[in-house]
């Protein structure tokens, strides 16, 4: 799709278009791709769901998640660095890493965290989701058929401060009150 996108995104461009572009994404991309949103994509915002492969595999049927996921991430940063917000509170370019937490520590959070610290920037603007619902076949598989605990959502915050990330997303303050009492 993402030629078409091209395509769409030249014609508007010649037509006036001045807004930053978005780039909304699972984090599974190829390096092909990338390449060809180099110097077009202001914003990337990439899902990292997961740490390691085999929950990767299980849950979502996808081969060498993490692995693909890290390379993507890394290429984003490389295009477009750190996210920048300006004083009115409005991103203009940057990555943007989203992170959604999963019951039993199946979405490997300190993983995550550690890998963004150390591998990107400490600067990296982080969004961690506590919105995690089970529907569906979600409950066909035990360790998933819960929502998360709000013990499991602060370890996630204290990873991430616990690693050197302090760009955290407070908006999510409001989903605490929709997750299970420890």
């Amino acid at each position: 799709m993402v030629p078409y996108i091209l395509e769409a995104v030249e014609l508007a461009a010649s037509q006036g278009l001045a807004l930053p572009l978005v780039y909304n994404t699972g984090g599974y991309d190829s390096m092909e791709t990338l390449k060809l949103l180099d110097g077009i994509v202001d914003i990337y915002m990439p899902d990292m769901k997961y740490a390691d492969e085999k929950a990767a595999e299980q849950l979502s049927g996808i081969k060498d998640y993490p692995q693909a996921n890290r390379a993507a991430v890394k290429e984003m940063h490389r295009q477009v660095g750190a996210l920048q917000i300006d004083e009115f509170g409005i991103a203009h370019c940057g990555l943007l890493v989203r992170h959604l937490v999963l019951p039993n520590r199946l979405a490997g959070t300190e993983e995550v965290v550690r890998f963004l610290a150390e591998e990107v920037s400490t600067n990296t603007y982080l969004n961690i989701m506590a919105q995690y619902h089970p529907c569906h076949q979600a409950f066909d598989i035990p360790s998933l058929a819960r929502p998360i605990l709000t013990e499991e959502f602060s370890e996630a915050i204290n990873l991430a401060h616990q690693h050197g990330l302090h760009r955290l997303d407070k908006e999510n303050s409001s989903l605490r009150l929709k997750l299970i009492p420890e």
